[in-house]
């Protein structure tokens, strides 16, 4: 099935009015960090958090009166399952809606609020796939795909028009790959704008199905990944005809890369990105040489990440640049340790957060302690040099 330039422009049209443009703005902190010039499009600022309003309301649009009487089904993770409810609201099409078990709770809500009847099913993507297509064929619902629908694709091509619209100086355009229909939407509408435009896509390692479609081999996919909007163990079929060859490189990104993404967006440009909307920055911070001094374009496709979530992530990223720092010391237990101790951390100007003890341990004297103090620091250097004080002063820190 064929999506074409012209399907985009229709669908550009059929949603106009009913869906936010997006802005794009030039990172200059992005920039800074990278090595790379720097264009953002804020896709996690549509009403349910995503891109995927696009190309859920053009298919929506496309659906006769008996199909819109009975209704339609999907299964989603989250982001097509917010999109799908809330315009199917709109424009009276009853939705129900498969998530896989584990969904985020802010995901399920969302949907729920937007109206939509949520069914619980199966452990990972497949199994509600599996589910939505059951209920098709017993309710005479119209199985609506994330992914792999010309329609939904064409959808989602509006981004990379209004992305090249806005930006027409970008040499390249970095973006995250599940199904593939926003990466396969988007470089038909990019290429056609700017023929030399280079297309790069960016996958979970957990879940490369793309990359490992491209090289002949069944995809080994599988785990908990924070990007989960793209945790896909399987490309769609359409969108990979349409997009494999326009996509200079498939870019696998680890977990870290993508906490990182999200932790950057939150502190440097001060806005919300899940983990897969992250994938953009996360390609760019793993392999800094490749787009340093290009100028690159990044959907950040998603902002419905869980606050819990969020929060650990934020921390995690704090430990990693040892702005948190956890010093295990083995010592005496005995009155006047701890504050002594406490003295010789707040004499530097580290910050306890956190104490325990533990004098059960069978590694630990019976007359002895070991205490694991959370120090909050300024940086690496403060934490080597709260570190190095506590030695010269006697206490004995254990890795």
């Amino acid at each position: 099935m064929s999506v074409t330039f012209q399907d985009v422009l229709d669908a550009r049209d059929r949603i106009a009015g009913q869906v936010d443009r997006t802005p794009v703005r030039h990172s200059r902190k992005l920039s800074e960090l990278t090595g790379a010039q720097v264009w953002v499009k804020f896709d996690n600022l549509h009403y349910t958090g995503s891109f995927k309003e696009r190309g859920a309301l053009n298919r929506l649009s496309l659906l006769n009166e008996d199909e819109r009487r009975r209704g339609v089904v999907a299964a989603s993770a989250g982001n097509h399952a917010q999109a799908l409810a809330y315009h199917g609201a709109r424009l009276g099409v009853p939705v129900t809606i498969v998530m896989p078990e584990g969904t985020p709770f802010t995901k399920i809500e969302g949907t729920r609020r937007h109206g939509a009847n949520v069914v619980i099913h199966g452990l990972d993507f497949s199994g509600s796939t599996e589910e939505a297509h059951r209920l098709r064929d017993e309710e005479g619902f119209v199985f609506v795909s994330a992914f792999d629908d010309a329609g939904i694709v064409a959808g989602q091509g509006v981004c990379g028009l209004e992305f090249l619209e806005d930006a027409p100086e970008l040499e390249a355009l970095v973006i995250p790959i599940g199904g593939g229909g926003l990466i396969a939407g988007s470089s038909i509408a990019a290429k056609a704008l700017k023929p030399d435009i280079r297309i790069f896509g960016v996958e979970a390692a957990m879940y490369p199905s793309f990359s490992m479609r491209r090289q002949g081999l069944a995809p080994k996919c599988g785990g908990q990944t924070i990007a989960e909007g793209i945790a896909i163990k399987a490309v769609g079929d359409i969108p990979y005809a349409l997009a494999e060859p326009l996509i200079e490189e498939v870019l696998v990104c680890e977990e870290a890369d993508f906490e990182r993404g999200v932790a950057y967006f939150a502190t440097l440009e001060k806005t919300v990105a899940e983990g897969a909307g992250a994938g953009g920055l996360a390609a760019l911070l793993a392999h800094p040489d490749k787009f340093r001094g290009m100028k690159v374009g990044l959907v950040l496709c998603g902002g419905n990440i869980d606050a819990r979530m969020l929060a650990v992530v934020l921390n995690r990223e704090l430990v990693r640049e040892k702005r948190l720092v956890m010093y295990r010391i083995l010592g005496d237990d005995r009155p006047g340790m701890m504050s002594k101790m406490a003295g010789v951390i707040g004499g530097l100007g580290g910050n306890i957060i956190d104490i325990t003890h533990d004098r059960l341990s069978l590694d630990v004297p019976a007359k002895g302690a070991e205490f694991d103090i959370l120090v909050e620091t300024r940086d690496g250097a403060h934490a080597d040099e709260i570190g190095r004080t506590l030695v010269e002063s006697g206490y004995a820190l254990r890795r």
